[in-house]
């Protein structure tokens, strides 16, 4: 059988996320995650798009009459710009606050795939022992992500440059999302950054691919409510077909 390419293959692990939070053995561990996602990503459409009319205004208010073309330019950067910064740093957010009912979550994917849950480490499976390492996990994840999105975000008010600035962003942030999410299932087997980050690298085109397509679940209103438990149940079944020993 062939395999398709492997941007695709790793966007295809999203959708099987999304079938697998509605199995009956399954969906009262969502529940929890869902209504994160509903608070965060609600107050984060609001947000965003009440300031993107003001700054879409100024911009038009700003250019002279002979470059008001350029709004149908600089807009659309800017509302990609604004809104994968803002959706990913509120699914930073959902992340830390959720990371033990995610870790619950992709313990039960695990053992709905394979029958099983065979923790290889020393951490064994249940919400009260998964608090506190999935918590240090998102921290460190957090620092990662401040040390690499900063010089980018430099970048957009670089002239010449920041005509590139958005699609790196956006590329920076598909692998974030990849980070963030492959995370849930290996820590589970008390595998942390460097073990994480060295699978992700593996196999970089597919670790993209999910990404990118949790990425985009996160920019549509009302869908991203389900974005994070999808990803992570997603996330999980990557872990069981591409790495699971």
């Amino acid at each position: 059988m062939i395999k398709p390419p492997s941007l695709l293959r790793g966007a295809g692990y999203l959708l099987t996320g999304l079938a697998l939070l509605i199995q009956p053995g399954l969906r009262r561990f969502v529940l929890i995650p869902v209504l994160l996602g509903t608070l965060l990503f609600a107050s984060g459409t609001w947000v965003a798009t009440h300031y993107i009319l003001i700054w879409s205004a100024q911009i038009n208010d700003l250019l002279p009459s002979w470059l008001q073309w350029m709004e149908w330019i600089l807009l659309p950067l800017l509302l990609g710009s604004v809104g994968v910064l803002l959706f990913t740093t509120l699914g930073t957010l959902a992340n830390l606050i959720g990371a033990p009912f995610n870790a619950l979550l992709a313990q039960q994917v695990e053992i709905h795939l394979t029958g099983s849950f065979s923790s290889t480490g020393t951490t064994p499976p249940g919400l009260m022992n998964n608090i506190f390492p999935p918590i240090r996990s998102e921290i460190q994840k957090i620092f990662y992500y401040l040390a690499r999105a900063i010089p980018l975000l430099i970048l957009f008010v670089v002239p010449v440059v920041q005509i590139a600035a958005p699609f790196l962003w956006i590329l920076f942030s598909s692998w974030m999302n990849a980070f963030q999410y492959a995370d849930v299932p290996m820590s589970n087997h008390d595998l942390y950054d460097k073990e994480i980050l060295a699978h992700l690298r593996e196999k970089r085109m597919l670790s993209l691919g999910f990404g990118a397509a949790s990425l985009l679940m996160t920019l549509i209103p009302v869908v991203n409510f389900l974005a994070m438990p999808a990803a992570v149940a997603g996330a999980t079944a990557m872990w069981v077909k591409e790495w699971r020993p």
